[in-house]
């Protein structure tokens, strides 16, 4: 009784009052630990995929999908982190995305032909750092110069950056890829005269809706094309708020009160009424009056990014 005490019994005890023991202070650990900053919350890549080049044993393919799918997953979950209602297309850096960029390099150093991560880049990257999103293009041209779409991704680049002269170089140059799109040529050009224009952001976003590689960046043009509409529902419906504040020396009361205005402006007719008399935005949901200042606002719920 004594010896199987000694070689069964006392060792499953002591297995036991371990985990128990481990238990507890791993509970203990977890409600004590100071909260940690946000710059820490990122595991940095522990190997860079130029590492793994002629040592993967012909999988290198396979490595630079899993870096691909994972800086999906990285932005997706930054995303959702903040909410859409508060994600400003324009300037991401609030996510602190900073894993973003090594991810993309990784998979293009395991895979330089692989155009999605580049592509995904050039429209993701420019609202966290413009620099990063020139470098992964350029090493995109580089590694792929018979690709023309990537030169589209790089003149939009510049174009977002506002310089239109580069841009207008960079459509032109790959204008004469072979198998280029006609459009490039065209766009060259209207670079020097609309470069700033919103027309010139709707042709913009709707080349990489209808060009993109992967799935992220066609919901970014998406996004863009609603917000672009907005803008523009938004300057008709407060020339209309004008119209009527002259005419009558106060704000409209509500949207119905604000549709005869509407029936004597041409340009009212793009937008898009419910059957409550309600002015909607381009993703379904009522536009906003703000009686106090008489302006038009976004509804908080609405699926359109903020400017």
């Amino acid at each position: 009784m004594v010896s199987q005490f000694r070689k069964t019994i006392l060792p499953t005890l002591v297995i036991l009052a371990g985990l128990v023991f481990a238990f507890y202070i791993t509970d203990f650990v977890e409600r004590e630990r100071p909260p940690l900053p946000a710059n820490y919350e990122d595991e940095d890549i522990a190997l860079e995929g130029s590492q793994f080049k002629g040592f993967a044993f012909g999988a290198e393919g396979l490595l630079a999908d899993w870096y691909w799918m994972n800086s999906l997953q990285y932005i997706g979950k930054k995303i959702s982190a903040v909410g859409l209602e508060n994600l400003n297309l324009e300037d991401m850096r609030n996510l602190n995305p900073r894993l973003l960029y090594p991810y993309l390099n990784n998979a293009t150093d395991l895979d330089p032909k692989f155009i999605a991560p580049y592509s995904y880049g050039a429209t993701i990257l420019p609202a966290i750092d413009p620099q990063q999103a020139i470098a992964l293009t350029e090493k995109g041209i580089a590694n792929n110069p018979d690709q023309w779409r990537l030169y589209q991704y790089l003149g939009y680049i510049y174009w977002r950056l506002g310089d239109y002269e580069k841009a207008s170089e960079i459509y032109a140059r790959g204008s004469k890829v072979p198998g280029a799109q006609i459009f490039m040529g065209m766009m060259s050009a209207r670079m020097k005269t609309e470069g700033g224009s919103r027309d010139m952001a709707r042709e913009m976003y709707k080349q990489i809706l209808a060009e993109a590689d992967d799935e992220r960046s066609r919901q970014n043009a998406e996004l863009r094309l609603l917000q672009i509409d907005s803008l523009d529902e938004k300057d008709v419906i407060a020339a209309a708020l004008a119209d009527f504040r002259d005419a009558n020396k106060r704000c409209p009361t509500s949207w119905s009160e604000l549709l005869p205005t509407f029936q004597r402006r041409p340009d009212a007719r793009r937008l898009r009424i419910d059957r409550s008399n309600n002015i909607v935005d381009p993703s379904g949901f009522p536009y906003v009056l703000n009686r106090d200042n008489c302006s038009v606002e976004l509804d908080p719920e609405t699926k359109i990014p903020r400017v």
